[in-house]
């Protein structure tokens, strides 16, 4: 037990020690922006293009702070401004799947994936869902009620805001390490004592649907409930310990990307007064349809270039 202990404290270390390396300073650097002229000169630009997915200028606010940042910080934008219940269901369609954009998608490639495969996949999604929402659905005309939320005072002065700015990014690292270091030493346990292979054999119909071995079904089982920087610190370590594949890894992180902490992601939009459903299953849906897309073309193409070699030369 002290040996599993000891390797799953070492591994959390280790992994919070890679991420935080690209957690703080994205932390710290956006959340500086938020405060500066750079933030309203982005929304600036962004503010023409809302109509063409049915929202008003006033949108453009959530959306960047909540690409920028995270969730919560786009979801205090929307309590500021009054908006139909469609606007906001379409605004949290978009940051469902395009959330802290930079954070996670850059600890995302920390796997090995394509950074703008990451970006490419989440802002694609995003303004493809807002677009087929705003363009099938003729409802929601009437105002959004936001219940009890509020929006958090400001800091003034640049003294308050780096200090803001520095206490969130270590709040973030605090947070990673809380979730990672525990993780890792629950992981540890579970292939110490073989039930990793248990549960590979358990979700072994579901990763077979997606198109992607056994031995990424813990990835996929972290990302879906804690979230998509938890779920690819977690398939750090299995690529070195598990030998997952280039293209698992790839198909784990586009279903990931599309849906990962789902339930979580889904839950906290439910004070703003939107159906919650429907979001639940866009992006479930979504995540399955592309991930077995992506896999069936990829196998096509992997078959295709294997028959090529076996051709004989032709004289």
């Amino acid at each position: 037990m002290n040996g599993t202990l000891k390797r799953g404290l070492f591994s959390g270390l280790n992994l919070t020690w890679t991420l935080g390396k690209v957690i703080f300073p994205i932390t710290l650097i956006v959340t500086i922006l938020q405060f500066t002229p750079v933030m309203p000169m982005v929304i600036g630009w962004l503010e023409p293009f809302m109509k063409f997915i049915g929202l008003s200028g006033e949108a453009a606010v959530p959306l960047v702070l909540g690409n920028f940042l995270n969730l919560y910080a786009g979801i205090a934008a929307i309590v500021s401004f009054d908006f139909t219940v469609k606007e906001v269901f379409i605004m949290a369609i978009m940051l469902s799947f395009s959330h802290n954009l930079f954070i996670e998608s850059a600890v995302a490639s920390k796997v090995g994936i394509k950074f703008w495969v990451i970006l490419l996949v989440r802002v694609g999604l995003a303004l493809i869902a807002a677009f087929l929402v705003n363009l099938l659905w003729n409802g929601g005309s009437e105002a959004a009620q936001y219940g009890m939320i509020s929006s958090q005072a400001e800091p003034e002065g640049w003294t308050a805001i780096v200090l803001n700015a520095v206490q969130t990014a270590t709040l973030a690292i605090l947070q990673l390490a809380l979730i990672v270091i525990p993780l890792m030493i629950v992981i540890q346990w579970l292939r110490d004592n073989h039930w990793m292979d248990w549960m590979s054999q358990k979700l072994a119909p579901f990763t077979k649907v997606i198109g992607v071995e056994r031995n990424a079904s813990m990835t996929l089982v972290a990302g879906l409930t804690i979230g998509l920087a938890y779920g690819a610190g977690v398939m750090i370590q299995a690529v070195k310990e598990d030998q997952v594949s280039k293209k698992d890894m790839y198909l784990v992180m586009i279903f990931l990307v599309t849906c990962h902490a789902v339930v979580e992601d889904t839950l906290i939009f439910i004070p703003l007064g939107i159906p919650v459903w429907p979001l639940l299953l866009i992006r479930l849906v979504t995540a399955l349809i592309l991930t077995i897309t992506v896999a069936f073309i990829w196998n096509r193409v992997e078959r295709d270039k294997k028959l090529r070699r076996k051709e004989p030369i032709q004289t």
